[in-house]
């Protein structure tokens, strides 16, 4: 599942983001969702969350 949508993001789900620094790489970082800082309803690029870990970035998948 593409995390583009709002609804689809709950925290403490386990997801695959791309950081800011790795946006032209493509590397994905998994983690499990703490907050979601996204506040419209979708977004083209995926929804960006903060991770448990504290580091934040855009939802591209949803394990």
């Amino acid at each position: 599942m593409e995390g583009t949508r709002r609804a689809d993001i709950r925290p403490g789900i386990d997801v695959m983001v791309e950081l800011a620094e790795h946006k032209r790489t493509g590397q994905l970082t998994e983690g499990r969702v703490k907050e979601i800082l996204t506040s419209s309803p979708n977004h083209p690029h995926g929804i960006k969350v903060m991770l448990e870990s504290g580091l934040v970035g855009r939802i591209k998948k949803i394990i």
